[in-house]
């Protein structure tokens, strides 16, 4: 029997193209993913942006006495601004194909390519605004024990044990599976890594592959170089002046630095951690003369109801950055994080009048739109494919890098 052959309407390419898309998406499918529907309705638009509101914190007061205190509630605004798209051509002969050809040929390719654009957007911004990192054993691939670390600082974070997730390159894939093929796993984690080469999950993680693994150049910037004095440091400082740089050295953006006598307390106890604090730049600077003052992330509270460091001996320190990296030096980021560390926003984008097809779809949370018209000069129809999307790391405490190479 011949293939039954139609004309492709509006909802079958768009339904299509966004079942790709989503399928091919890696990092952005496995984080927390929003659509918002204000972009849609007049009066209703919010200037592209959305402020995400933060949880709350308390002190606890020790005796009978009442204490009471304000509750303040604080917010980040995530910005709806970013847009990626696939431009194609389709001719007359390609629109009357069958659903499966037409998807074989111009939206499977046309869809990867942008489901790795947005993973790759979306995982720089994220990683880059991630503090905390594990250095590995750098210039050599992710192995077990750095997979241990990364999830004792998720965990220490007050991450929850469910859907957290691990992205890595392939080489690291094939470290981590080989360390871990000796340690006893399921018959289902064993078959998948005999036949795919890679685990299902491992040590709490459920682990992802891909090649869109990005890699981070630390700036020019020189280490130990002193930090002004901590005890000036007040709540809600979101900046940290260090002297004696040396003049031109740069700091990039998701460069890792720790600060002498400055740690991590847990965020429900406030006890002071093991390890020291680990802040990352979030603007990329250049030293004026020898001092620079690099905006960074965590925003740094030194007590009351979000403490997160402690500053043991206050005075002047020295940034002591040289177990994450040398200068000037590129290094992979895989990424352990569990889902709502990191969140993905899509909105409408608008449908034009006039033209000779327009679509838009949501679906999981990623709006689509998909705008063809046509060349009469030619007998063509350009088609255009739309996301836009804003993206934000709204609980980086629960997520880890592991630099890698």
């Amino acid at each position: 029997m011949a293939n039954t052959i139609k004309t492709l309407g509006n909802g079958d390419i768009t339904r299509k193209a966004l079942s790709i898309l989503h399928n091919r998406l890696v990092f952005c499918k496995t984080i927390n993913r929003q659509y918002d529907d204000r972009f849609t309705k007049t009066g209703a638009l919010n200037g592209g942006s959305l402020l995400i509101r933060e949880p709350n914190q308390f002190a606890i007061r020790t005796g009978a006495t009442l204490d009471t205190q304000d509750v303040t509630e604080t917010t980040q605004t995530l910005t709806v601004a970013t847009q990626r798209g696939v431009d194609v051509n389709f001719s007359s002969v390609e629109l009357t194909l069958s659903m499966d050809d037409f998807s074989e040929r111009i939206l499977e390719p046309a869809m990867a390519r942008l489901a790795s654009e947005l993973d790759k957007v979306v995982m720089t911004s994220c990683y880059q605004e991630t503090y905390n990192l594990v250095p590995g054993t750098l210039a050599n691939p992710t192995v077990i024990a750095d997979v241990q670390s990364a999830r004792s600082l998720i965990t220490k974070g007050l991450a929850p044990d469910e859907n957290r997730s691990l992205i890595m390159e392939s080489l690291s894939m094939n470290s981590v599976v080989t360390e871990a093929k000796a340690l006893f796993h399921p018959a289902s984690e064993v078959e998948m890594a005999w036949n795919k080469g890679y685990l299902g999950r491992t040590y709490g993680f459920k682990l992802y592959e891909t090649e869109t693994i990005l890699t981070h150049t630390h700036g020019t910037r020189t280490d130990t170089t002193p930090v002004s004095a901590t005890s000036a440091w007040a709540n809600g400082d979101t900046t940290i002046a260090i002297t004696s740089a040396a003049s031109a050295s740069t700091l990039t953006r998701g460069d890792v630095f720790t600060v002498a006598n400055v740690y991590a307390v847990n965020a429900e106890t406030k006890v002071q951690q093991p390890h020291l604090q680990q802040f990352t730049v979030l603007t990329a600077i250049t030293a004026t003369s020898t001092s620079v003052t690099p905006t960074v992330g965590p925003t740094i509270y030194v007590s009351g109801p979000k403490q997160n460091v402690s500053v043991t001996s206050a005075g002047s320190s020295a940034v002591e950055n040289l177990d994450f990296g040398a200068a000037s030096t590129a290094y992979l980021q895989n990424l352990a994080y569990h889902k709502d560390a990191y969140t993905l926003v899509t909105a409408d984008l608008q449908m034009p009048n006039g033209t000779d097809l327009g679509a838009r779809d949501v679906y999981d949370g990623i709006s689509l739109r998909i705008i063809r018209d046509y060349d009469i000069i030619n007998d063509k129809f350009p088609c255009r494919m739309d996301v836009l999307f804003g993206q934000k790391a709204i609980r980086p405490e629960w997520a880890c890098r592991l630099s890698a190479d």
